[in-house]
Order: structure tokens, then C-alpha cells, then sequence
């Protein structure tokens, strides 16, 4: 979802054309103080922010700025830029904030990964020494080699899901 900060009579315009590039829904805010209310209660990819209001409402900005969290920023002067370039740095905004998304995504998912497998290693081993104890009665021995499956069955699929998840961000880059 994409914010477009504007008190501009082109607002519609500009928001029908954000829309149809983006592929985003589009939320209007006539004023900078809108525009941090709709900034506390939802989260947005970009934020389009009229220089003319940046000007116009200087005691606003830093509020509106503070509320931004993970949407990207883009100043556009709207009295004097096309909706040609409107469109691209929007559209550029947008690409820019899913790239680093799916960074972050990347990175979250690969320290997982390289926790869990280090916590399974650990727990193939213990269950293989375990069933070494010497004199270890059969009903014990039979519920570790259980729990031993269980974590052979884990690890094959933390290794068959880690696959898959790369093979998704390979098809989505």
C-alpha cells in the first residue's frame, strides 16, 4: 500500500496512476497530521510526500517522518513534476523497499536454518550415544531410536525446506 501525501486538487490523478503502475492499493492524505494518523494505524511500502506540504506544514514533518517505520520515502515536487515521473520514482520506491524485504527475508530464514541444524546435530548425537550405553534396556533403547528417526526425519526436512525456500527466491529475483 502506497501513501501519497498531497493537498493537490491532482491527488486523484495522481493516486489513479500510482495505482495502475504499482499494482498498489493507493490512500490519500490531504495534510502532513492525516498523514501520520494513517502512518500510526497501517503500514505502508512508500510513502509519496508533496514538497509543497513539507514547506507548508515545516512543524509537521518530523512527526510525519517519526511514524514512517519501514516505508520508503519519496519527495516529489507535484506542481511541477509530470505524472511520468511521479510514476517512476514511486514505482522505483516500491521495487527498492520488496528487494530489501526480501533480503531481510533471506537473512531471518538462513539464521534459522543454521540454528535449528545446529540444535538437530546435537540431538542425532546424543541419541547415537545414547544407544551405546552399555545394559541400556530394550523399552529405553526403543524410544531413542525413535526420537533418533524423529530427528533424522527433521533434519531431512529442514534440508528439503531450506531447498525449497531457495528455489522460491531464485524464481521471485
Amino acid at each position: 500500500m502506497i501513501l501519497l501525501v498531497t493537498s493537490s486538487a491532482r491527488a486523484p490523478e495522481c493516486a489513479a496512476a500510482l495505482k495502475q503502475a504499482t499494482g498498489e492499493q493507493v490512500v490519500v492524505a490531504e495534510s502532513l497530521s492525516r498523514a501520520t494518523t494513517l502512518l500510526r494505524a497501517e503500514c505502508y511500502l512508500a510513502v509519496v510526500l508533496d514538497q509543497y506540504l513539507l514547506e507548508a506544514e515545516p512543524g509537521e514533518v518530523e512527526a510525519t517522518l517519526a511514524h514512517l517505520g519501514t516505508a520508503i520515502p519519496v519527495q516529489v515536487n507535484l506542481g511541477i513534476s509530470g505524472m511520468e515521473r511521479l510514476v517512476r520514482e514511486a514505482r522505483e520506491a516500491v521495487e527498492r523497499r520488496q528487494r530489501e524485504e526480501v533480503g531481510a527475508r533471506k537473512a531471518v530464514i538462513g539464521r534459522i536454518y543454521g540454528e535449528l541444524d545446529g540444535t538437530v546435530t546435537a540431538l542425532l548425537l546424543s541419541s547415537e550415544l545414547a544407544l551405546e550405553t552399555p545394559g541400556l534396556p530394550a523399552a529405553a533403547a526403543e524410544k531413542i531410536e525413535s526420537v533418533h528417526e524423529l530427528v533424522k526425519k527433521l533434519r531431512r526436512q529442514l534440508e528439503s525446506g531450506g531447498a525449497s525456500e531457495e528455489r522460491k527466491q531464485a524464481a521471485g529475483a
